[in-house]
């Protein structure tokens, strides 16, 4: 490595940051936590991104660590971000997976492409690996990833996928570093344990409050090109890919959603909070929310107002939690919050599988999946204690591994050191 005596490693973090992105930004705190940890006080770490102004929301800049703001159409930034760096990690959980974008994707794989030509050590940080469905992709992936120094995954399944696409690079299977991830005390007594209730964001909620956390599954992939229309524009060049069918999907999903949250307040006399892990996820909640009858029973909680400390104490002050987003069972398993699922990639699929909780888990696009979701509820609501115990023992393996990753670290520097 390309390091002075009086300075530490510089250090490329690479992943989905700046996004308003509630799992991508407790990833990237407990990430760097781990950079400091391993490589001392004197580490360089660089972030780049699309939208630095939202990482500063979270991310304090130092003597220790860049905010980079990269371009959208961002292959030659990233060059050069690696070629002036001495290791580079990914570390967005959604590495090995076209389900949003295949942008996203390339750039994983242009960054490691760019360590291998200029021989700098990269690794693939507590990752997850789900589907891919183009083959392309997948090509790209095998050959690609296979020139990573080491691949850490976040579950068995994600190793197994990457074995089963040819991936030959070393792969270690550990824990989502969110596990370890820290709110700050101040944000964790925003709510009355004791009672149950958000005690200064929503006090006229009541006693009882239970998430939907949403996700509109049908705007993806996100795709690259020259124009279309702006309603539909995530960020120039990429917009959301949605055909007629699969517009009309989409409204029939806001009112499913609907329907749900009103359910919940009525048949069971709850507040519903509208959960947003991502700031897009606004465009559903506030669907969901103009079509509910009971609209003042409701509020969307969004992670564009709310950076990950916040919206992770919001998820543990929940009485219930349905999600569609896999970071949002993460972060809630801490407080064993009972919840439910329902999924439209591998993620949320495989860490139920993992809890034992895949009676628990719907498929978002089965055609009886709201008759499904309706009835996990009812059935957790009635009984919700063998739910809390498997997420309590979950909760404890998970961290346990997740704790993995620092020493993996640590060891992976000790022999680029070496090497």
């Amino acid at each position: 490595m390309d390091t002075q005596k009086t300075e530490g490693p510089r250090v490329l973090l690479v992943g989905y940051s700046g996004a308003n992105n509630t799992g991508a930004e407790a990833l990237l705190l407990a990430d760097i936590e781990d950079m400091r940890a391993v490589f001392g006080p004197n580490v360089r770490i660089t972030i780049p991104t699309i939208n630095p102004a939202n990482l500063r929301r979270y991310v304090k800049e130092g003597p220790d660590v860049r905010i980079a703001p990269m371009p959208t159409v961002f292959f030659a930034a990233l060059r050069t971000f690696v070629k002036e760096s001495d290791l580079v990690f990914l570390v967005e959980g959604s590495t090995y997976m076209d389900t949003w974008t295949s942008a996203i994707l390339w750039a994983y794989l242009w960054a490691t492409h760019w360590a291998d030509e200029f021989d700098k050590p990269c690794a693939a940080y507590a990752v997850d690996a789900g589907q891919i469905k183009s083959g392309l992709n997948r090509r790209l992936v095998r050959t690609q990833a296979s020139e990573t120094d080491l691949i850490i995954t976040r579950s068995a399944a994600a190793a197994e996928r990457l074995r089963g696409w040819g991936v030959t690079a070393p792969i270690e299977v550990t824990a989502d570093n969110a596990f370890t991830f820290l709110p700050d005390p101040a944000d964790a007594g925003l709510f009355d344990a004791d009672a149950g209730l958000f005690d200064r964001l929503w006090p006229e909620a009541g006693n009882r409050v239970m998430g939907l956390a949403l996700v509109d599954f049908y705007l993806f992939p996100v795709v690259m090109r020259p124009w279309g229309p702006k309603e539909d524009c995530y960020r120039w060049p990429y917009y959301y890919s949605l055909p007629p069918a699969e517009r009309r999907a989409a409204e029939e999903l806001a009112d499913s959603y609907a329907a749900l949250a009103d359910h919940l307040v009525t048949e069971h006399g709850v507040s519903v909070a509208l959960i947003c892990m991502e700031e897009l996820d606004e465009r559903i909640a506030r669907k969901v929310h103009s079509r509910m009858a009971c609209a003042d029973r409701a509020r969307i909680f969004s992670s564009r107002e709310y950076a990950a400390s916040k919206m992770t104490s919001i998820l543990r002050g929940l009485d219930f939690l349905v999600t569609a987003r896999y970071h949002a069972c993460v972060l809630s398993m801490a407080a064993h919050v009972p919840q439910i699922a329902v999924g439209h990639d591998l993620r949320l699929k495989s860490i139920y599988a993992e809890l034992g909780l895949q009676d628990f888990f719907v498929d978002a696009r089965s055609p009886d999946r709201d008759a499904q979701l309706r009835a996990n509820l009812d059935r957790v609501l009635a009984d919700p204690e063998p739910v809390r115990a498997a997420l309590r023992r979950g909760y404890q393996e998970h961290l346990a591994k997740a704790r993995c990753n620092r020493e993996l670290l640590r060891e992976f520097a000790r022999t680029q050191e070496r090497g």
